[in-house]
C-alpha cells in the first residue's frame, strides 16, 4: 500500500486545510468543494486527511459499516444485534468521474432476483463511504445521472437500488469532499448547495514557498516512508487535536447574538434557503472547539462566512464566487454586541484561515476572472492587420432566455439537455441483448423471450424458469450534450456600439443556455484579414463569457476565413471527442469583404458544412430599413436556418425556431 503524503507536509494553503480539518472536527459541516488550478495539492491534502480521521466502531463482517451500538434495523446484512464491534480505520472512497450507475450504488443480480426471488446485492461505493469520505476528483465532469444519485444520497443520508420492482436500502451518510477546476466547467447549482464549504486554491507565487514545495515533493518521491515518518510526531498532534475538538463540540454555546449574526450575514448576501445559516452555524462552532473554546465569538463567525457563503451569492452562472470583506465586516459591526465582537481574542490558531477569504487572491486571480481594465484586453493577442478602425470592446446588453436549438436525429454523445440521444437514462424505446453486464431490465422482453421455452426447461411450479440468454436490456432514449460551436463576426460593420451590445448579449444568452444544458462551448471570432479560436472547445461556459466581454471590433468582414477556422476547429474536436455532435452557430449581418470574390468564397466554405451534415444557425445581425438578406442566404449554403435577433428570444412571436436541420430542411416563421 503507498504511502500517503502526511497533511502537516502540505505547504501553504491554509485555507484549504483549516476547512478540511473542520469537517473532520465535525461531519455536519457537510463536506469541502475545492476549486482551483490544476498543480495546486488539491487532491493530495484531501487524500491525506483520511490519514487524520479517527477510527470507526462497525460490526464485523458488515459490508455497509453499521455501528455496533445503533445498527440500522435495514441493512442488507442485517439484522444485526447490538454489542462490541471491531474498529477500523476511517474510509476515503474515490467517486472516478466514469463510473457507472451500478458501481456507484451497488447492482441487484436480476436473474437470481427473477427466477429464485433472491435479493443478490453487491454494495457500490456509496456503501463503501458510509460514515468515511466520498471523495469526487474533477466532480464538475461529473455525469448528471451521477450527481442526481449523489444528491439524493445526500439528501436522505441512504442510498435506495431498485430494479424492476426488487429494492434495496442501505444508510450512506459520508463527508462529500470535491476538487475542480473552473477552467473545464462549473457544477450543477443543486449540487454546487449540497457542499457545506468552498475553499479556492492557487499556486504561491513566492519563490521561497515554491522552492519548499519542490523539495518536500522530491523527499516524498524519492522515500515516502521515511519522509511520512519525519511527520508523524506533527501528523499525531493534529489527529489528537481533532479528537478532542470532537469531544468539545457538544459543549459549545451558540449565543442568540451569534446567531443574529449569522442570520443578517446570509441576509446580507442574499444567498437561496436556509442552508447557508445552518452551515455557518455548524462551521462556527467546529471553529470554536478546534481553537479549544466553548463560545463561538465574531472571528468564527466571520471565518465561517468566507467559507460557507462565496459559492451560494452567485447570481448567475456567470458570477465569480466571491465575498464583499468590507459589507461582511459592516453587518458583523452592526449586528454584534460586547460579548461576540468587542474583544481581540485571536482567532484559532494552527489550522489556517485567519480570517484572508480564499477569494481574494490579488495578483494571483486567474485571467479570466472578471472584467478587462480599460485598455488592457483589446490590445494583446489580436491578429495583425486588423484595421486601424478597431474600437474598445463594449458590454454585453442584459441577457435573455433564448429559443431551443437542437441538433436533428438521434445522438450517443454525453449526456445533457439538449439534442435526442440514445442514453441510458430517460424513457423507453425497445430492448435489445445486453452487451456486457445488464443495467436496466426490460421486464416485458424478458418475459416474452423465455416464455416459449418453459415447457422443454421443465417448468413444474408457478415460477418463471428464465434463462440469462432471455435477458433483454432497455433502450431509452433521454438529451445529450452537444459542442456548440459560435463563430462570431467582429468586423466593422457589426461595431456600431449599441450594435455589438445587442449581438454579444444574445451570444451571451446562448452561452447561459449552453451552460444549463451541460455543452461544450468554443468560441471562433473574425475580422480584419483573420480569423482566431478566441476559445477551443471546453466546458468552461464562464471562460467563453469572459472572451466575449474583452472583444474588440474594427476592420474588414473575412467571413470565408472564420468559416475554415471553424471548419478546422470541429475537425480536430471530432478526432477528440467523435460521439458529441456540434452545433454551429454563425453570428453576423452576411456580409463579406476582403479579397477576391469574398462572397463567393464565403459560399464555397459554407458548403463544406452542408456536404457534413453539420446542423448550423445563423444568428442575423442586419439592422435598418433597408435589408440586404445575405445572412439567409448564407443560412442556405450551409444549409442551416436564419433566426434574427428578435426571433431568438424565447418569448418573441415571430420566428418560431425549435429545431435546426442539416441538410436542406429549414424552418420559416
Amino acid at each position: 500500500m503507498t504511502t500517503p503524503y502526511p497533511f502537516t507536509a502540505v505547504v501553504g494553503q491554509d485555507d484549504l486545510r483549516l476547512a478540511l480539518l473542520l469537517n473532520a472536527v465535525s461531519p455536519a459541516v457537510g463536506g469541502v468543494l475545492v476549486r482551483g488550478e490544476k498543480g495546486t495539492a488539491k487532491s493530495t491534502a484531501v487524500r491525506a486527511l483520511s490519514a487524520l480521521l479517527p477510527d470507526v466502531d462497525v460490526v464485523a463482517g458488515c459490508r455497509f459499516s453499521c455501528a455496533p451500538q445503533a445498527p440500522d434495523p435495514a441493512c442488507p446484512d442485517g439484522p444485526h444485534e447490538p454489542g462490541t464491534g471491531t474498529s477500523r480505520a476511517a474510509r476515503m472512497v474515490e467517486l472516478p468521474v466514469g463510473a457507472s450507475e451500478d458501481r456507484l450504488v451497488g447492482a441487484l443480480d436480476i436473474e437470481r432476483a427473477l427466477a429464485e426471488g433472491v435479493k443478490a446485492f453487491e454494495p457500490g461505493l456509496l456503501a463503501d463511504a458510509h460514515r468515511g469520505i466520498l471523495y469526487v476528483d474533477e466532480v464538475n465532469l461529473l455525469h448528471d445521472h451521477l450527481v442526481d444519485l449523489l444528491l439524493d444520497a445526500a439528501a436522505m443520508g441512504a442510498s435506495y437500488v431498485e430494479r424492476e420492482g426488487v429494492s434495496v436500502r442501505h444508510a450512506a451518510r459520508f463527508l462529500l469532499v470535491g476538487t475542480m477546476n473552473p477552467e473545464e466547467g462549473e457544477l450543477r447549482p443543486q449540487l454546487l448547495d449540497r457542499f457545506g464549504l468552498t475553499v479556492e486554491v492557487a499556486a504561491s507565487r513566492e519563490p521561497d514557498q515554491r522552492v519548499e514545495v519542490v523539495k518536500r515533493r522530491l523527499a516524498y518521491d524519492d522515500d515516502p516512508e521515511g519522509f511520512a515518518g519525519r511527520w508523524a510526531e506533527d501528523e499525531a498532534a493534529v489527529r489528537a487535536r481533532i479528537v478532542a475538538a470532537r469531544a468539545l463540540l457538544p459543549r459549545v454555546r451558540l449565543g442568540d447574538g451569534v446567531l443574529r449574526q449569522i442570520a443578517a450575514t446570509c441576509a446580507a448576501f442574499e444567498v437561496d434557503g436556509m442552508r447557508a445559516d445552518i452551515v455557518m452555524a455548524r462551521t462556527a462552532t467546529a471553529l470554536a472547539a478546534w481553537a479549544g473554546r466553548e463560545d463561538v465569538l465574531a472571528e468564527d463567525v466571520r471565518q465561517a462566512a468566507l467559507l460557507a457563503l462565496p459559492h451560494r451569492r452567485r447570481r448567475n452562472p456567470f458570477d465569480a464566487p466571491g465575498l464583499d470583506e468590507d459589507k461582511l465586516d459592516e453587518t458583523l459591526d452592526e449586528f454584534g454586541d460586547d460579548h461576540d465582537g468587542g474583544d481581540d481574542d485571536p482567532g484559532p490558531d494552527g489550522g489556517g484561515g485567519g480570517g484572508v477569504p480564499p477569494q481574494d487572491q490579488g495578483p494571483d486571480a486567474p485571467a479570466d476572472g472578471g472584467a478587462p481594465a480599460p485598455g488592457e484586453a483589446c490590445d494583446g493577442g489580436q491578429p495583425q492587420g486588423a484595421g486601424a478602425a478597431e474600437q474598445q470592446p463594449v458590454r454585453a446588453a442584459e441577457p435573455f432566455r433564448t429559443k431551443v436549438l437542437s441538433v436533428p436525429g438521434l445522438g450517443d454523445g454525453a449526456a445533457g439537455r439538449r439534442s435526442r440521444a440514445r442514453t441510458e437514462h430517460g424513457r423507453t424505446t425497445g430492448s435489445r441483448r445486453p452487451r456486457g453486464t445488464l443495467t436496466k431490465l426490460h421486464l416485458a422482453a424478458t418475459v416474452q423471450a423465455a416464455a416459449p421455452h418453459q415447457r422443454a426447461r421443465g417448468r413444474a411450479g408457478r415460477g418463471l424458469v428464465v434463462r440469462r440468454d432471455d435477458l433483454r436490456q432497455a433502450t431509452r432514449e433521454g438529451r445529450e450534450g452537444n459542442l456548440v460551436l459560435f463563430v462570431v463576426d467582429a468586423s466593422g460593420s457589426m461595431a456600431a456600439r449599441k450594435r455589438m451590445g445587442a449581438v454579444k448579449g444574445a451570444v451571451l444568452s446562448l452561452l447561459l443556455d449552453a451552460y444549463q444544458r451541460r455543452d461544450k462551448v468554443g468560441l471562433v471570432t473574425f475580422r480584419g484579414s483573420a480569423a482566431e479560436v478566441a476559445l477551443p472547445p471546453t466546458s468552461s461556459v464562464d471562460a467563453a463569457a469572459a472572451r466575449l466581454e474583452s472583444l474588440p471590433t474594427g476592420g474588414r468582414t473575412p467571413l470565408a476565413t472564420g468559416l475554415l477556422k471553424a471548419h478546422e476547429v470541429l475537425r480536430i474536436e471530432r478526432l477528440r471527442d467523435p460521439a458529441r455532435r456540434p452545433l454551429v452557430v454563425v453570428v453576423t449581418d452576411g456580409r463579406a469583404t476582403g479579397g477576391p470574390e469574398p462572397v463567393a468564397l464565403a459560399g464555397r466554405a459554407a458548403r463544406l458544412f452542408a456536404a457534413e451534415g453539420v446542423a448550423s444557425v445563423v444568428v442575423d445581425c442586419e439592422a435598418g430599413p433597408v435589408r440586404l438578406g445575405l445572412a439567409g442566404q448564407l443560412a442556405g449554403e450551409l444549409g442551416g436556418t436564419a433566426v434574427t435577433l428578435d426571433e431568438l428570444r424565447a418569448d418573441s412571436i415571430a420566428g418560431l425556431v425549435r429545431n435546426v436541420r442539416a441538410g436542406n430542411e429549414r424552418k420559416v416563421a
